[in-house]
């Protein structure tokens, strides 16, 4: 996105809420009794005041620590205890796409009178994200602070990377089998705001397998090994560099919630892979 195209006016009316499956969304009436399937939205609920409004939210929903303490999980993202959600009488329930499965949703539309779908698939999504949350649950306020934050640090990244040399990344997300993103992720894209080009550079697969032996490792100029969905750490680097050869490569740890949690993290997670850029920035050795 053209930074010319950040400053257009922002656009109101029925568009502002539609959520990422097309459906259409009213404001709430009166105080919403809220349930988020999604680690990142929790996260952005507390930033939108809202905390207050959550009655539920899953095992992996752990930020904020201290605003969650009195919110009772339902399960994970892919495995929602639909007893318990039940039990808790939501008005509204938050899910992803990419996080929660089709069915648990299909299954919570019989009994919750409002499911908002997200999916985040670039950063800027954010911005609509934000809009979306504001507008459904009268936060339009502290969704506009989040939205000029969010456009602040983008233009920031924006003349950050002009003259920067794009670089091949393999970004690992898993072990056993060892995994990565496709260029269709919101975690690759989030990195190409830096000239850090995810490989493959073509896959079917949204979070395709890596044979560690084959060309995408030999492609490769810089390995990020995220802290999530798998946590890596020093036995599993070493590990890699037993299995592939490294030689010219930089190998560094990468927090994954920076790289690939959208909603208000995002804003901070702008200026994290600035900052990561900066220190990656020399050649291999």
């Amino acid at each position: 996105m053209s930074a010319r195209s950040l400053n257009r006016p922002p656009e109101h009316g029925p568009e502002v809420l539609t959520d990422a499956a097309g459906a259409r969304h009213t404001p709430a009436p009166g105080l919403a009794r809220i349930v988020s399937l999604v680690p990142s939205i929790t996260e952005l609920l507390f930033a939108l005041d809202l905390g207050e409004q959550l009655v539920g939210r899953t095992s992996y929903c752990v930020h904020p620590a201290a605003g969650l303490a009195g919110v009772p999980p339902v399960g994970g993202t892919k495995d929602v205890r639909l007893d318990r959600l039940r039990a808790l009488a939501p008005t509204h329930v938050i899910v992803n796409i990419d996080e929660n499965r089709r069915e648990d949703v299909e299954a919570i539309r019989a009994f919750v009178p409002h499911v908002m779908v997200t999916h985040p698939l670039a950063p800027t999504d954010n911005l609509a994200l934000y809009r979306l949350l504001g507008a459904v649950f009268h936060r339009q306020a502290q969704a506009e602070r989040l939205y000029n934050a969010f456009k602040t640090e983008l233009h920031k990244s924006l003349a950050f990377a002009t003259d920067l040399p794009h670089r091949p990344v393999l970004y690992l997300i898993w072990h056993k089998p060892w995994m990565t993103v496709s260029r269709n992720t919101y975690i690759s894209r989030t990195l190409a705001l830096v000239r850090w080009l995810t490989l493959p550079e073509q896959s079917t697969a949204r979070y395709p397998e890596v044979d560690l032996k084959g060309a995408v490792m030999q492609e490769a100029n810089l390995v990020l090994l995220s802290s999530e969905p798998f946590r890596f750490n020093a036995q599993h680097m070493h590990e890699l560099r037993s299995i592939a050869d490294c030689s010219g490569k930089r190998l560094a740890f990468v927090d994954g919630t920076m790289t690939g949690w959208y909603g208000s993290r995002s804003i901070a997670g702008l200026r994290y892979l600035r900052e990561l850029a900066l220190e990656l920035s020399w050649e291999a050795r």
